[in-house]
Order: C-alpha cells, then structure tokens, then sequence
C-alpha cells in the first residue's frame, strides 16, 4: 500500500494548506478549468517522490503472487480488483494453505479497517458526487495519498481545484501500483531475493513520510501508534495494526485540539 532520492518535488511540510479562497461561484468557467488543470498538476508533483516506492511494493506483491503458485489470470484479476497490499501479503499465505474461506475475508478486512477511518476523513470533501463516484474513487483510495490530500485540504469548505488535486493523487498512486505487480507477475520468478526489493520500497516510503511528522501533532499520533503497534504484534489477524491506527489518529487529533485551546488562550491573555 511504498530510488534514490524523493528531493526533486516539493517538502509535503512545505505543502500550502489550501487553494485559492475566493469562492468558485465567483470565478468564470475557464478560471476555474485552469485551477483545476494547477491542482491536478501540483498533486501530481507533490506525490511523485513515493511513486518508485509503490511501485516496488507493488512488484514485492506480484512476486508473491506468483510464488503462492497463483496462474498468471489469478494474479492479474487480484491485483486489479483488489488494490490493497498489505492485506494481499497477510491472505496469500492463508490462500496457499487453503484456510477457511471466512478466515481469510476476516483477515483482509481487519487489515483493511483504517480505510474506513480513510473514508470518514474524505467523504464530507465529496458528499456531492454521485454514488458510484464515490465508489470508484473510495476503490482508489491509497495511504500516502490521503495524507497528502488531508494536508492540502484540512477542512470541508468548498474550494476549486479540490477534486482535481484528489485524481492527481489517486490516479499516479494507482498507475505505479500497478505497474509494479504486473511487472512481478510477469517477470518476478527472475527477481533474486537479494536485491531487497520491498526494504527499497519501505527506505524510499519513509524518507517522504518523516518530514510529515515535523508538526507536534502528527507526530503524537506516530509515537502512539508506534507503541501500540509493537504491543500488540502477536495479536492475531492484524487487529493490533488495527488498534494503532485508530489510537494514532485520535492521539493526533487530541493533540490538535490542545494546541488550538492553547493558542486561543494565549491570544485572549494578550487581549
């Protein structure tokens, strides 16, 4: 669910908060084609350094795939429908054992949880779209890029280029994904072990995600679902993952909110 070096787009610590504030009723329907031509560009930039990390998680799955003893149509038809890594990794084991079929729908869908935290986040931003947009687009959903999208765009407010900036995200997240597994599919038997793909693809994810915990609440919600997810690693399923997600959003968010209390209360102390 990701090279050298992730330098050449822009610090996601740097990223602006939000887009033009003039409301799009205001704007003519070429000003906002433009904005919406910006968005999508600027997400692409943005995204582009986890993209070669994605891609090599991406190939570490297709390569698993293919070792479970998965046919070629088998592993096409998993990866593009259903998108989702980590929850790839846990069930292929369980597949190849030929483990009840409720075990492993359960596992993927504890692994899975968090995107119903994703969704909860997203859903008020896109409210207006028709349900099987919301449905296709909750499909491509992806991790890193809901982090970028929740720290370009923090609040609900209507803003031009919002969508734009989402497909920007969602769609190059996806493309590389893909590119990756079906190139582990295809050629993953010739891909020696020693070359470390999937430590490539965790090094290049990380080196973009650090700079994103600079902020006192971001990082709250790391070092609490850090300690939780050590915890509770033996938990079967995946549930403690599960766990530390939810305590490593709320501690985030418990932590934002302190800040703002406390930065009203200083500002009425100074009044």
């Amino acid at each position: 669910m990701q090279d050298s070096s992730p330098s050449p787009a822009m610090n996601p610590a740097e990223l602006p908060t939000a887009l033009p504030t003039a409301p799009s009723t205001e704007l003519s329907a070429a000003q906002i084609k433009e904005i919406e031509k910006q968005s999508f560009r600027q997400a692409v930039k943005d995204c582009s350094p986890t993209l070669i990390g994605i891609l090599a998680w991406g190939l570490v799955v297709g390569i698993a795939m293919i070792n479970t003893h998965f046919t070629i149509a088998q592993s096409l038809g998993m990866t593009f429908t259903v998108y989702a890594g980590s929850a790839q990794l846990a069930t292929l084991p369980l597949i190849a054992q030929s483990a009840p079929i409720w075990v492993i729908f359960l596992t993927g869908l504890m692994i899975n949880l968090r995107f119903v935290i994703f969704s909860v986040l997203i859903a008020p931003h896109f409210s207006h779209l028709k349900f099987w947009q919301r449905i296709f687009w909750g499909y491509m959903t992806g991790d890193v890029s809901m982090i970028y999208f929740m720290k370009r765009f923090p609040t609900e407010k209507p803003e031009p280029g919002k969508y734009a900036y989402m497909k920007g995200l969602f769609i190059p997240n996806w493309i590389a994904w893909q590119i990756g597994s079906v190139a582990g599919i295809l050629i993953g038997s010739e891909i020696p072990e020693s070359w470390g793909v999937g430590f490539a693809g965790t090094l290049a994810i990380l080196c973009v995600l650090l700079p994103m915990v600079l902020k006192l609440p971001a990082l709250v919600g790391v070092v609490a679902a850090s300690v939780i997810a050590i915890a509770t690693f033996h938990w079967p399923y995946e549930l403690g993952m599960v766990l530390a997600v939810i305590v490593g959003v709320l501690s985030a968010m418990a932590c934002e909110e302190w800040q703002d209390r406390r930065q009203a209360g200083a500002a009425k102390g100074k009044v």
